[in-house]
């Protein structure tokens, strides 16, 4: 099938549903198969490098080169969504008056690239251009890694506002128990939202730090002592470790509420650490979040404060205490607002620690297993580098077929209109399918379902794509046509369905 962006010169007026009577189709009843659904995204970080930029002496030019090969390399394999981290520690790769430019981008904290660009508008157009979604990944509490090395500029929260900033380990860490963290990082996020038209919103597994050890071999406390006792001085009955859990709920309960009342289309979703609680489901072995991190993951999920949640699932289908099959069984259980439920896997091990073949064995064990619709890879490094063969087994074997991002029926259930659907050939005997969006609901992309015999197909293009050609000799015998909205919803599909003697090709005329 060849793809179409322009109109074709030799296409018929779009008077009807379905102009096609010149190419041999007529109106049809035929209905074609569901449209295929299925999360398939990859983490793209900015942190230390990882994945982009891959240096922070690159030029804006470069940097616009490398995102767009990564974008590129999303679409080859069929991915459908790029989680891109924009908020690594406190800082920002894109223009904002509220927090200063990484240094992930330009190598010094505070200096924007030259010439100047916003990476994220950037990301946003090209994502869209390509059929892909674009999720601004944030971390909400951290601000500085381990991996950063100039100096903090006057506006990065540690001078501006140190009070707020705690030393822990290596890290610089904004104290979650703060009400003024709180509406700092919630004026960040919402500045995103409502600037840029991404769609969705991202939080990683950090919430207080992960445990680290003093020189001397001992674990240290979140130095959140003050913090505590104003708390406590203030009436407050909880202990120290449910305080700080319930600090944490509340940030993830206002977000959600924050972000639908600006943009209720956008997503809002969380990979948090794959392991609850230790011991939770039985045998399970490993950290525990609940305690160590103070997230409790599973309460944002059942009481439907997320519109996905993304567990961080990084073991291997057989690992002793961390099994892959069973911690996925488990959080699906835990789903009880039916949310959606993509599970992250650690695509980067492949050329270490594992093999191609376990990722790819548990993408068909998530497709096996109810409840959950989909994955996400850490990081897209994997499949760029294609690590292994996998990008080769993505593409040939496991994502052979496009996918939608599955419906959010929660946030929307109004399918849009149907579309209009126009047909004609050119001298080549090309067929050439045009459609057109009706109704006020402007399309987010389109599903071209073609059916050749008994086997159907299914192409999905952009919104701003309206046309698609078959080959002469390549005609289908059915042409389905359906417009997807911003939440996944798809309309009544337009179809035709070709009659047992089309004419003859005609050509190009006034």
């Amino acid at each position: 099938m060849g793809h179409w962006s322009a109109i074709v010169a030799v296409m018929l007026a779009l008077a009807s549903p379905c102009a096609g009577a010149a190419a041999g189709f007529v109106m049809s009843a035929v209905t074609p198969p569901a449209l295929p659904r299925e999360f398939r995204g990859a983490w793209v970080a900015s942190v230390g490098n990882i994945d982009w930029p891959s240096r922070s002496d690159l030029s804006p030019a470069e940097q616009r080169a490398e995102l767009a090969a990564i974008l590129d390399r999303a679409v080859a394999l069929r991915l459908n969504a790029i989680v891109l981290q924009v908020r690594p520690a406190s800082d920002a790769l894109y223009v904002s008056s509220l927090e200063p430019w990484s240094e992930y981008l330009t190598g010094r904290q505070g200096r924007g690239p030259e010439p100047p660009y916003d990476p994220l508008t950037f990301a946003v157009a090209e994502a869209h251009a390509r059929g892909l979604e674009l999720h601004a990944w944030f971390n909400p509490f951290r601000a500085r890694h381990v991996s950063g090395k100039s100096t903090a500029a006057v506006n990065h929260i540690s001078r501006a506002q140190p009070q707020l900033v705690r030393a822990y380990g290596k890290l610089l860490w904004l104290d979650p128990g703060e009400a003024a963290v709180h509406e700092h990082v919630l004026r960040v996020i919402l500045d995103v939202v409502t600037r840029y038209d991404v769609d969705g919103v991202h939080l990683d597994d950090y919430f207080y730090p992960y445990p680290e050890k003093s020189s001397a071999g001992a674990w240290m406390n979140f130095p959140d002592d003050a913090t505590f006792r104003r708390y406590a001085a203030a009436g407050g009955k909880l202990t120290r470790d449910d305080w700080r859990r319930k600090s944490v709920s509340a940030f993830v309960y206002r977000l959600y509420n924050a972000v639908k009342e600006r943009k209720p289309w956008v997503k809002v979703g969380i990979s948090p650490f794959g392991i609850w609680r230790n011991g939770v489901p039985e045998g399970t072995r490993g950290l525990d979040a609940h305690e160590r991190l103070f997230a409790d993951s599973r309460r944002w999920l059942a009481s439907g404060w997320l519109d996905y949640c993304a567990p961080q699932l990084y073991w291997n289908m057989n690992a002793d205490g961390q099994a892959f099959p069973v911690l996925l069984r488990w959080w699906t259980a835990q789903n009880t607002q039916q949310r959606h439920l993509w599970p992250g896997l650690n695509s980067s091990a492949i050329g270490t620690s594992r093999r191609a073949d376990e990722i790819v064995a548990q993408l068909r064990h998530t497709r096996s297993q109810a409840g959950a619709g989909g994955a996400i890879h850490w990081s897209i490094k994997p499949l760029m580098q294609n690590r292994d063969g996998i990008a080769d087994r993505l593409a040939r074997d496991v994502y052979a077929q496009p996918a939608l991002v599955p419906a959010s029926p929660w946030l929307d259930r109004e399918p849009p209109a149907r579309p209009r659907l126009a047909m004609g050939v050119d001298a080549a005997g090309t067929l050439v399918v045009q459609w057109s969006g009706e109704g006020a609901e402007k399309p987010w992309r389109w599903a071209l379902q073609s059916r050749f015999g008994a086997t159907w197909r299914t192409d999905l293009f952009p919104a701003q794509q309206s046309a698609a050609g078959f080959k002469a000799g390549q005609w289908p015998d059915v042409v389905a046509v359906s417009a997807v909205d911003r939440t996944g919803n798809a309309s009544t599909p337009a179809v035709a369905e070709r009659q047992a003697s089309p004419p003859r090709a005609t050509t190009a005329g006034p």
